[in-house]
């Protein structure tokens, strides 16, 4: 028999028992020699039977209906836990079914995530906010990441709601009837962000926010713009004036699949696939019904942190997808997606830690595949690679029906140390990345030159791969490396490392430093929009980076909207592309920028 997820209405579960499960949850990740030894048990003899698809979401999943007593009792609760709690093991969900809400302000903090549970945000109204701000951090809002909204309808109580939220953090299928308010309160820093499908009815103020992307939405109107502001496929945005002011626009996305999600369909839960769009302008649902086909939730494995990688991957055999429900997992082996048009969907940031240096996931060279909502931790033995997109040599075309990673985001250190040489690899051709932030910590534990070694962010080795949304930052050498021909990114946020202790630390060959963006020199054809690379060497500022962006001169490998910013003189560039581009200097933080290359 399929259960219903966990409701919070009548679960009976009271707070201190969900705090009890968290506890078991980050017992287990702590002893990872203990789930290895259950996997390698588990492996041994057959199931006598077929795994079950569907069933409980567990006690970290919070659903709640209009009848619901105590919504803002509980969204205070969490809050209150999750909101300093930036290396924490808590992972939270928060589903509001169909319906209308009222005076609640739901203040989102570390690995929380909204969301209605309707088809269209309309269906689920709140007449109130979902606030991130940053009073836990003084006003500054750089480090309020890891959190999210989606499919939600607000009206906000004094008309302006407040997302000041930094990277990781994606704003996705909402309705804002009102206006946005991108920046804490007192306008301290800021460095997000993204928002993709929405519909914001009055004006989004950025105001102290550094970089955003916004794709394939409305907005009634747009304040203002610091470094580098980008849409494409947005309705009401400002027009291309970069750099002054610094707007990046573009009349459409060239190729889009909105994330898959989870609603009701009655009492029954299902998953939402929406359909791939061809040169995307606006919303999915401003028209009415998305498009798109749905999967129940009796298709999916629905994954528990405690898990093996060899069940997860059982079920992959038998045909289900995987719903890995908030927690912390533990993996022994690579989770292994072989099947085309599989779906692997997270919730509250679902967190992925390979130990004994093995990669988190792998996907074959097969079409449709759906992975969102998800964060890789590296584990402190070193893997070659977290994730693999499509095995070396991939060539298959899956131009009608391409694999998408959206809000899938990976990190090297920070909670402890970790260790990886590659942290996401694309083999497969069409692949379409659509927001990531990929992450060697700067901050937190496991911190250090060495201690969170990590060559290289992201490589593109398939053809015709597009990139929405592409955050990666402070990797030891390359953030990014394409290598595939026919690649394009929209939008491009990096900071080179910190902590190079020396400027022969960052020397690469007789060139100073390894670009933020490297384009292979082998590569014929490459397109880019939006894009900034940032130094802040606070280990040593003497530190010199030649250059933001590596690229081989050829007319069709083009560059538009770059620049590169020496963050308070700490560190300085010495040209933007290759050797085009004025040098940063003194301490004053201007871009240096160039509108068109070659």
């Amino acid at each position: 028999m399929s259960l219903s997820p966990t409701d919070s209405s009548s679960s009976g579960r009271t707070p201190l028992a969900r705090r009890s499960v968290l506890g078991a949850v980050a017992a287990a990740a702590a002893a990872p020699g203990l789930l290895a030894l259950s996997s390698s048990a588990s492996a041994a003899p057959a199931r006598a039977r077929a795994l079950p698809g569907g069933g409980d979401l567990g006690p970290n999943v919070i659903v709640f209906d209009p009848s619901t007593s105590g919504i803002q009792a509980k969204l205070d609760q969490i809050f209150a836990q999750q909101e300093t709690a930036q290396f924490g093991t808590g992972r939270y969900q928060l589903l509001f079914k169909p319906g209308t809400y009222s005076g609640l302000n739901a203040q989102l903090g570390f690995y929380t995530s909204i969301a209605g549970l309707g088809l269209s945000p309309d269906d689920t109204s709140i007449n109130g906010d979902v606030t991130v701000d940053a009073g836990w951090f003084n006003g500054n809002a750089t480090q309020n990441f890891w959190r999210s909204a989606e499919n939600l309808a607000l009206t906000p109580v004094n008309g302006t709601n407040r997302w000041a939220v930094a990277q990781a953090a994606p704003f996705r299928r909402m309705h804002i009837r009102g206006g946005l308010n991108l920046s804490p309160d007192g306008y301290g820093w800021a460095s997000g962000g993204y928002i993709a499908d929405s519909r914001i009815d009055g004006t989004v103020g950025p105001y102290s926010q550094q970089q955003w992307y916004t794709r394939d939405s409305f907005v009634g109107g747009w304040l203002n713009a610091v470094w580098n502001m980008v849409f494409s496929g947005v309705e009401g945005a400002p027009a291309q004036t970069f750099p002054n002011p610094p707007y990046t626009t573009l009349n459409t996305t060239p190729i889009s699949r909105e994330k898959p999600f989870l609603y009701l369909n009655g009492t029954e839960y299902r998953v939402f696939l929406p359909e791939k769009r061809v040169n995307a302008r606006g919303t999915t649902w401003g028209n009415g019904t998305p498009r798109g086909t749905s999967l129940a939730l009796t298709q999916f494995y629905v994954a528990k942190p405690g898990v093996t990688a060899a069940t997860l991957n059982e079920a992959l055999t038998q045909g289900l997808h995987l719903l890995l429900t908030p927690g912390i997992y533990h993996l022994d082996q690579p989770i292994q997606v072989n099947r085309a048009n599989t779906v692997v969907l997270g919730l509250g940031y679902a967190t992925l830690i390979p130990d004994n240096g093995v990669t988190a996931l792998k996907v074959a060279d097969v079409g449709g595949v759906r992975l969102a909502g998800f964060l890789i931790d590296a584990g402190p033995v070193n893997s070659a690679t977290l994730l693999e997109v499509g095995p070396t040599g991939a060539s298959a075309d899956h131009s009608v029906n391409p694999t998408t990673v959206q809000d899938v985001f990976i990190r090297i250190g920070g909670a402890g140390a970790g260790k990886a040489t590659t942290s996401m690899v694309i083999n497969s051709r069409h692949t379409i990345i659509d927001h990531t932030w990929v992450w060697r910590a700067d901050h937190g534990a496991g911190v250090g030159w060495e201690t969170n070694r990590a060559d290289y962010g992201v490589r593109v080795n398939g053809n015709d791969v597009l990139a929405t949304g592409l955050f990666v930052e402070h990797f030891n050498k390359y953030d990014v490396q394409w290598y595939g021909q026919g690649g394009r990114t929209i939008f491009f946020q990096n900071e080179k490392a910190y902590d190079a202790p020396n400027q022969a630390a960052i020397q690469n060959g007789t060139m100073k430093g390894y670009a933020a963006y490297k384009v292979a020199d082998s590569v014929t054809t490459h397109e880019a929009w939006g894009m900034g690379s940032y130094c802040y060497y606070n280990v040593n500022p003497a530190i010199l980076q030649h250059h933001g962006f590596a690229t081989p001169v050829n007319p069709n490998v083009k560059f538009h909207n770059i620049m590169v910013i020496s963050l308070g003189g700490q560190g300085q560039y010495e040209r933007v592309i290759n050797d085009t581009g004025s040098p940063t200097s003194g301490s004053n933080t201007v871009p240096s920028v160039v509108t068109s290359y070659p």
